[in-house]
Order: structure tokens, then C-alpha cells, then sequence
């Protein structure tokens, strides 16, 4: 059993296991108004803490935050032979790994989250051993494919075959004879496999080069925590990546930078209903492209010494093309409330996704909510895109503005949730949010902050509704005693 501090005992389910979960009652119509805190970056923190897996050093990190994410991510760890010690009150977490106990990834992390890939670049350098990682899991908005991480990884020494195993399939990853630098030039500047090479290269022998790279603010975090631990590397302006392979580390304090989606998720639901939020540890340089769409769309904003107040300025005008993009362009995780957005704006607007091919799954409920909202297979952009002539929904039109009205919703993904609260806060009455723990994932103390905002919101416990994902996937009830972090994501 892995070992749980006494917060997380206390907040897991005691005695039978009753057929109800948490859902959100939202009654429709308030203004959103004050100041909220931004927390650490969850797309962060769960890289910094299998980066520190790749030393023996202590490691403190600050502005932790406390999600599910971070959560599962501490058990994974922990799983592997870390010590850790989070002070949730003080967003403080305190991590040394002397020895890697196991390689070996249990089955019951499979579909967690992301994570469990990354160990593969973080363990090969450190542990003899055989790694052996679950597939692949997260929000369901298309296919995640581990080829890159995989093709880069092989290129540095690894030796790695995908096998059955019981009821899904692992990977396994070795490299007896060590790790050397190459020259990897990634197909797609894909975060995940990006990430994977940067832990994977830091101990390689040899210098590393990895072009076409993810160069999202998350990375350039991790990059900056990794020179600290002791890693030398440097980021070209080309998206390029250079590491230098080396065995000498230091202990590391690493400030967690604010997260950018949770940021941009308060400004846009301030604009749509009409109020005014500070959003403290905001930073204007992370969120240049997402600014520009909201002055496109009429929406106000004032960069201030301590975060970005965001505010309504009248009537908002449609007609906005947007393209999802890998950063510097306009992130993937913004673009599910900034349609709820545009449902408010005059005119028609056009997104064009072009990160993953199934993101516009949570449309349907908004059209049923009132939204006026049609879906194309083509790239309706100023390019085309990897999806292109491949059949995928991946472009839409919406226009507004249009009345949205409240029902009982079933959240299917982390980003698309945060749209159905939005949507449920404009709503005319009342909304049902079913599917609370995708939130939990990546939000925060959601629930708190929005009603310190004004919204009319409160958590509760309702049945589980028959063949629902709460009650038969992997980590509803049914398999709850299987799952090592209870209920979490």
C-alpha cells in the first residue's frame, strides 16, 4: 500500500462504499466580481516532481498546488522510493529520492494521468534496472500517441517494446549499456515528448540536441529548475534545446510559476458574466496571444503590478478567427470557454483546432444549453493543419449572442469542465455538474474561490447514474478499492 499522508487518509471515503458522488448545483446569472489567487501550474508541478527523481538532492518546491493532479503525481512518486513532505496549507513540498526502490509502475496508475510516460527519460538515466510504465492516460480529447516520446528515446540508447499485460498494455524501457546524446529533431513540437528527452538527456553521455521543440512557459520552467539541480542546457531562439549530460547535482529551491490556463479561465469568466476580477500572479509575458483575442473580442484587461484585472467593456463583437497552436500561439486549453465567450458576442467567430483532433466533444451540450454552434471536418484556418482531409471535427463555427439556459451536465475532460461551469454561470437557472474529479484535477479549490467571487455555486453529494464513467471506469466506484489515491483523477 503506498504510503498516504494524513490529509489524504482523512479526505478518502471510510466504511462502505455508497453509490453517490460529488457534483456542483450552479444557479445562473451572477456577475463575477473581486480578487482570486492564480495557483501553481499544474502542467508544471507534475514534471518538476519526476525531474527531481533524476538526483538524490533534496528538492523544495513552492506555490505547489493542491490537485489532483499534483496528488497522484506524489503517490507515483512515492510509489518509486520519494520522500515527500507537502504542506498543502503553505502550497510548500519538500522531496528527496536517496534510492529508486522500484521501476516497475504499477498497473493501477494506467489512465491516471500523463505522467507515468515521463518516467522512462527520468528513471533510464538513474536505475540499472528495466523500467516498466502503464499507457498513456488523461483527459479524453484525442489521441496521445507515445511515438515521438518513443523515436527520441531510442535515439539516446533505449531499448523499449510495448507488451500486453492483464487487461492493458505497458512499456517496457532499458538501456543496460547507457544513455548517449543525439541530435533529435521532433516531427511535432510536442510537450510531452519534448519533456521526456530533456529528463532522458540530462544524464545521457554526451551533448543532446532536440529541434523543433515544445517551448511552452512549463518547459522553460522545468529547464530553469533542471540548471539549478545541475543539468547545463540551453534554449535556442529556433526552437532548439542543447544538454550537456551530467552526473553532479545540487540541492534545489524552485518557485512553482502561476498557472497560465487557470489564470486565462478566471479572466474570460469575469467578461462573460459582465464583472471585474483580479487575477493575482497573472503574468502578461506567458499569456500575450490570449490577451490579444480578448481585446478582440471587446473584453477589457489592465496589467497590474500583482496579476491581470480582467472586466467587461460592452457589448463584445464576434468575429474572431482563432487557430489552437503549440506556444507562442493560442494554447488548445483556452479555446473550450473562450467559445462560451464568443456564445456572448455579436457575430459569428471561427476556432480552428489544431493540437488534437477530438476537442470538440463538449460542444454538443452546449448547443443543447442553448448555444448556437456547427462543427466542420475541414480546416476552416488561414492553413491547413495535421487533421487536414482526415474526417475529425476539429473546426467550428459559433454565433452569438445567444441566452444559454441551465441542465444536468456530465463533465467529460479537465478544460471542457471549466466551459460547463462557465456556461452554467451565464446560465438563466439552474445546472447539474456531474464529473466533479476532472476539475479536481487541475482547478484549485474551485468551488471556494468562485463563491468568494459571487457565483452561486456549492458541492454536494447526488446518486451515480447508471453506466456513467463515476460508476464503471477505471476509477469509479466499482474498481475504487483497486485505486491507490481513492477517488482522484
Amino acid at each position: 500500500m503506498l504510503t498516504q499522508d494524513k490529509e489524504t487518509i482523512s479526505r478518502m471515503p471510510r466504511g462502505p462504499i455508497t453509490a453517490t458522488q460529488e457534483v456542483l448545483k450552479v444557479q445562473g446569472g451572477a456577475q463575477l466580481k473581486g480578487t482570486v489567487r492564480a495557483a501553481g501550474a499544474k502542467n508544471a508541478m507534475t514534471k518538476l516532481l519526476v525531474a527531481s527523481l533524476l538526483s538524490d538532492k533534496r528538492c523544495i518546491f513552492y506555490n505547489v498546488p493542491d490537485i489532483g493532479d499534483v496528488e497522484v503525481t506524489v503517490a507515483l512518486c512515492r510509489e518509486i522510493g520519494a520522500d515527500i513532505q507537502w504542506d498543502r496549507a503553505k502550497g510548500v513540498m519538500e522531496v528527496i529520492t536517496k534510492e529508486i526502490k522500484t521501476s516497475y509502475i504499477p498497473q493501477s496508475f494506467s489512465g491516471a494521468n500523463r505522467i507515468p510516460i515521463l518516467m522512462i527519460g527520468a528513471l533510464l538515466g538513474r536505475t540499472g534496472d528495466d523500467i516498466i510504465v502503464p499507457t498513456v492516460g488523461g483527459c479524453k480529447i484525442g489521441r496521445r500517441s507515445v511515438d515521438f516520446h518513443i523515436t527520441a528515446l531510442e535515439k539516446l540508447g533505449a531499448r523499449i517494446e510495448y507488451r500486453e499485460m492483464r487487461r492493458e498494455g505497458a512499456y517496457f524501457a532499458s538501456a543496460h549499456n547507457g544513455l548517449k546524446g543525439a541530435v533529435i529533431e521532433l516531427p511535432f513540437p510536442s510537450v510531452g515528448a519534448t519533456e521526456n528527452t530533456i529528463l532522458a538527456s540530462v544524464t545521457a553521455r554526451g551533448t543532446t540536441v532536440i529541434k523543433n521543440a515544445a517551448i511552452e512557459p512549463e518547459i522553460v520552467d522545468l529547464i530553469l529548475f533542471l540548471q539549478k539541480l545541475g543539468a547545463i542546457i540551453t534554449l535556442d531562439v529556433d526552437r532548439t534545446i542543447h544538454i550537456q549530460g551530467t552526473r553532479r547535482f545540487y540541492e534545489v529551491e524552485h518557485t512553482v510559476l502561476p498557472d497560465r490556463l487557470e489564470a486565462a479561465s478566471w479572466g474570460m469568466a469575469a467578461i462573460a458574466s459582465k464583472g471585474k476580477v483580479l487575477v493575482e500572479g497573472a503574468q502578461h509575458l506567458n499569456m500575450i496571444t490570449f490577451l490579444n483575442k480578448v481585446r478582440e473580442v471587446g473584453g477589457g484587461y489592465n496589467v497590474k503590478s500583482d496579476g491581470i484585472e480582467f472586466f467587461y467593456d460592452g457589448p463584445m463583437q464576434g468575429g474572431l478567427h482563432i487557430e489552437t497552436d503549440v506556444h507562442p500561439g493560442f494554447g488548445t486549453d483556452w479555446q473550450q470557454p473562450f467559445v462560451v465567450l464568443l456564445t456572448q458576442a455579436s457575430g459569428a467567430s471561427v476556432v480552428h483546432e489544431t493540437v488534437y483532433e477530438n476537442r470538440f466533444g463538449y460542444c454538443q451540450t452546449l448547443v443543447e444549453m442553448g448555444a448556437d454552434i456547427s462543427l466542420f471536418r475541414q480546416c476552416l484556418g488561414g492553413k491547413s493543419c495535421r487533421f487536414a482531409s482526415q474526417g475529425h471535427l476539429h473546426s467550428l463555427v459559433v454565433r452569438g449572442p445567444t441566452p444559454l439556459t441551465g441542465r444536468d451536465i456530465t463533465i467529460p475532460d479537465l478544460r471542457a469542465g471549466f466551459a460547463y461551469v462557465m456556461a452554467a454561470l451565464l446560465a438563466s437557472d439552474s445546472s447539474t455538474l456531474r464529473g466533479v474529479r476532472y476539475l479536481d484535477r487541475g482547478y484549485e479549490n474551485l468551488v471556494p474561490k468562485l463563491q468568494a467571487l459571487g457565483a452561486d455555486i456549492e458541492r454536494s453529494q447526488a446518486a451515480v447514474l447508471p453506466g456513467t464513467e463515476e460508476a464503471e471506469g477505471p476509477y469509479g466506484l466499482a474498481n475504487f478499492c483497486q485505486s491507490p489515491f481513492g477517488e482522484l483523477s
